[in-house]
């Protein structure tokens, strides 16, 4: 598996993740609203750890610096 996700997206990543699970947590949003952002936080999270992007692959993004 090949990295294709540069530093900056992921660490925009892990904010928008951070985010979305505090308003969930918090009650702000609730219902299946909240379950969509609890799985969209955790998919964001999961990517930016591994730092690989499944997406980028069929449109040929990667936010890498190139060598």
């Amino acid at each position: 598996m090949k990295k294709n996700m540069g530093s900056t997206d992921k660490i925009i990543r892990l904010i928008v993740a951070i985010i979305l699970a505090t308003l969930s947590y918090m009650g702000v949003v609730t219902g299946t609203v909240a379950i969509v952002f609890y799985t969209v936080a955790i998919v964001f999270a999961l990517t930016s750890m591994i730092r690989f992007c499944p997406l980028y692959i069929p449109f040929g993004i990667s936010t890498c610096k190139k060598k």
